[in-house]
């Protein structure tokens, strides 16, 4: 069997019409679809027995009387997509008497002399009245339906409107090319205008079917320039390889030639690429979002200030003001202090990798997408991805643009890049958080045993007092010297608790005013008893005066434990001399806190790498104390730096804290 254009348009139709159907069977728009499809198929098949059998004047007939009830399917499908699924079933012969009876009349005609008379040959073909009147009746009807597909896409929004678009405008400019080529068939006696039919068939259906089978939703606008910058990119590297290897060829061997002709040309497309797509604007607001988002991930390191950061960007890159930024683990997702999503939600999400309302309310629907389109449908967003660590997932969405114009693909993607990018920030920030309390508690438990000798020296106290209490009781001095002793002892024992306490507890930093030589005189009280455990001597040399400095205080407090208790374990059990120094003085930036011991110093190997995660020279511990002290001072303004390695001496560390603006 000879395979012709229109057999393989028909075939092609046929399969983008099951494409459709099996996408969402239950929806009507989709049936209407199929079945207009399917029609535009059997036009084809009639169509290609026309060029193939003979005569093949009856089949002429039949393509013709098939093709009259096209736009008649038009407008069901027309008006399946403008009313509402409940109501489109009633009064259907009354809407449609007209269009009956009209159709009904040109099919009709298509078998009379009217149309083709009786002494019209293959060779010499030759056309009726009727043949121009079917022409400009069905020209009059596509623009009929043109414009009433017009009018209702200013009425309708979202998936309504670009279904509108595609299939009416789209395909009644289709029908209306078509039959401006069997004008010209006619008018020129050449027959090569009309096998040129399915190609625009194929033109139009391939495009358009591939857009609805693979979820995409084009922007007609960029694709014509997104295509067209594509063809100038092949067209300038071709003819470039064409001219250069040419040139090359006349002075060095082929091989070379084309060696050199390669390397050549993928860097002229490359940076043509990148040309065309700055001078076109194709992605105008892409390129800006993903450089201020990185710019945000590496400013930003509280989870607290990343997301309104990424909320704020969200809103500008997608001209809306209604954002979702959701991050947990598992199913269970949550932001904004609430639950936000829930295990079939995210479960749909996750199967898609993204959803618009439009893509969900073309695909066949199940239980876990319809609670995703009704998530999407209570916060109002126009758009959803999802992003997917080792140990955190994030849900990134944005509300319907102001301009109410759907999301493109483009855009879509553009946003899976961005939302890559915050799941990877706000994990960090997970990461970081839960590093800090690891070493809070760490901290915590190296001074327990030094603070459990300072708490049972007052209690030893206080038990020997009540012990001698019965026999001195008559003792005015002694009962007065034991009141007081009571007394200082309790409150000491209370704010060393109250010092442990306050460092065990999760917060956040926030910086203020504080005088730094009380806050460090705290912290050294809590590590003296892990020093005087380890025979260590703690010299203080605070100098700095004024010392007030923009910080928080459980923050230095934290950086001082970390450094010194670090120190007091460098230092070997058999070194000579044991000491840790902790200084301050003033310098251009600041207030530096110096913390220096009399240890080995910090080995070659890791100093590199000394305020990454995992890098330790101890037997115990994970190796995050200075990392934790890097990621404290950073989200504070202040900087951490460790001296040039020198022979005979420790490791010394600098910590610069900022004064508050005089």
């Amino acid at each position: 069997m000879l395979v012709t254009s229109a057999l393989l348009a028909a075939a092609i139709s046929v399969i983008a019409a099951l494409l459709i159907l099996w996408s969402n069977p239950a929806r009507n728009v989709n049936r209407a679809i199929f079945s207009c499809t399917l029609h535009l198929a059997a036009w084809l098949f009639c169509l290609h027995l026309a060029f193939v059998l003979v005569p093949g004047l009856p089949w002429v007939r039949l393509a013709s009387a098939v093709g009259t009830w096209l736009p008649m399917h038009f407008w069901i499908v027309k008006q399946t997509i403008v009313i509402p699924p409940g109501e489109y079933g009633r009064g259907w012969l009354r809407r449609h008497w007209a269009w009956i009876a009209l159709c009904s009349l040109l099919a009709g005609v298509c078998f009379t002399t009217w149309f083709v008379p009786a002494h019209s040959t293959g060779t010499n073909r030759i056309y009726g009245w009727g043949y121009y009147g079917y022409i400009a009746v069905n020209l009059g009807l596509y623009a009929f339906l043109l414009r009433d597909a017009w009018v209702g896409t200013r009425k309708l929004s979202g998936v309504r409107r670009l279904e509108l678009q595609v299939w009416l405008l789209g395909g009644c400019s289709t029908a209306a090319g078509i039959l401006a080529l069997m004008s010209l068939s006619a008018l020129t006696h050449d027959r090569s205008y009309v096998r040129l039919q399915p190609l625009v068939v194929l033109l139009f259906y391939g495009a358009t079917a591939y857009a609805i089978t693979t979820h995409r939703i084009l922007n007609a606008r960029q694709l014509l320039m997104v295509a067209g910058s594509r063809l100038m990119l092949v067209m300038v590297a071709s003819a470039v390889a064409f001219l250069l290897d040419r040139a090359l060829s006349a002075v060095f061997s082929d091989v070379v030639a084309l060696l050199i002709t390669t390397g050549a040309v993928l860097l002229l497309a490359a940076e043509l690429n990148t040309w065309l797509q700055q001078t076109l604007r194709l992605y105008p607001q892409a390129g800006a979002a993903r450089l201020a988002a990185f710019e945000i991930a590496r400013r930003e390191m509280e989870i607290a200030r990343l997301l309104p950061a990424f909320s704020r960007l969200i809103k500008g890159w997608g001209q809306t003001e209604r954002t979702l930024l959701a991050f947990g683990e598992k199913d269970l997702l949550s932001g904004d202090g609430e639950a936000i999503a829930d295990g079939a939600a995210v479960r749909a999400l996750r199967a898609l990798r993204w959803a618009t309302p439009e893509r969900l309310a073309r695909e066949r629907n199940s239980p876990d997408r319809a609670e995703l389109a009704r998530l999407l449908e209570e916060r109002r967003l126009g758009v959803a991805v999802i992003a997917e660590g080792p140990t955190l997932t994030a849900i990134v969405g944005a509300g319907v643009p102001v301009s109410r114009r759907p999301f493109t693909y483009p855009q879509v993607s553009h946003l899976v890049e961005l939302a890559a990018i915050m799941q990877a920030a706000i994990e960090r920030a997970h990461f970081s958080v839960k590093a800090q309390r690891a070493e809070q508690l760490a901290t915590v438990g190296l001074m327990g045993a030094g603070l459990a000798h300072e708490i049972r020296n007052p209690l030893v106290t206080i038990k020997t007092f009540v012990q001698l209490l019965p026999k001195h009781y008559d003792d005015r001095a002694f009962r007065e010297k034991f009141t007081g002793l009571i007394g200082d002892e309790v409150t000491r024992i209370d704010h060393l608790t109250e010092q442990l306490l306050d460092l065990a507890s999760p917060r956040a930093y926030s910086p203020q005013n504080i005088e730094l030589h009380a806050v460090l005189q705290s912290g050294l009280e809590l590590v003296s008893g892990k020093a005087r455990d380890r025979r260590v001597e703690l010299r203080r040399e605070l100098d700095a005066a004024p010392d007030r400095v923009l910080s928080d205080a459980a923050a230095v407090k934290q950086v001082l434990l970390n450094l010194c208790l670090n120190a007091i374990q460098a230092i070997p059990s058999d070194a000579a001399e044991r000491w840790v120094r902790v200084a301050t003085r003033r310098v251009e930036r600041g207030i530096e806190l110096v913390v220096e011991d009399s240890g080995p110093g910090i080995p070659a190997e890791i100093r590199a790498r000394l305020f990454q995660p995992f890098q330790s020279t101890k037997s115990s511990g994970f190796g995050l104390g200075l990392a934790v002290c890097s990621d404290i001072v950073a989200r504070l303004d202040a900087t951490i730096v460790a001296d040039p390695a020198q022979p005979g001496r420790g490791a010394t560390f600098r910590v610069v804290l900022p004064c508050p603006a005089s």
